[in-house]
């Protein structure tokens, strides 16, 4: 029984940290200018985020989270595997996003808001 408990605590832990993009910059340090922190506390971070036309966010990672897009906008995403993507994000749209590593610019002509609540 102790040694089920002692393994199942392991697999947790593991499973945290592989959840965690550890490598990443925190998305609210390299792009302070952007990002604006609603909630933090053990179970949840929330941040409102926006981009004008034009601007370009810093390489960073979130761990597993949901995103409300507030105002939408074109937004060109730049993936840590070298794949860009590129995607029209609509007012009301609620996208739920595994861990990653990514920055993004915003490629349209509307201010882009988005909250993104990242999951602890």
């Amino acid at each position: 029984m102790k040694m089920t408990i002692a393994a199942l605590s392991l697999v947790t832990a593991f499973s945290v940290l592989a959840a965690t993009p550890a490598s990443a910059p925190d998305p609210v340090q390299v792009n302070a200018k952007y990002i604006q922190v609603k909630l933090d506390n053990p179970k949840v971070r929330v941040f409102e985020s926006v981009l004008k036309p034009g601007e370009k966010e810093q390489r960073h990672g979130h761990p597993a989270t949901v995103v409300y897009v507030v105002s939408g906008g074109k937004v060109r995403n730049h993936m840590d595997d070298g794949t860009v993507k590129e995607i029209e994000w609509k007012t009301g749209d609620t996208v739920y996003r595994e861990p990653l590593v990514h920055w993004a610019e915003n490629i349209g002509d509307t201010t882009l808001r988005v909250l993104v609540v990242e999951l602890k």
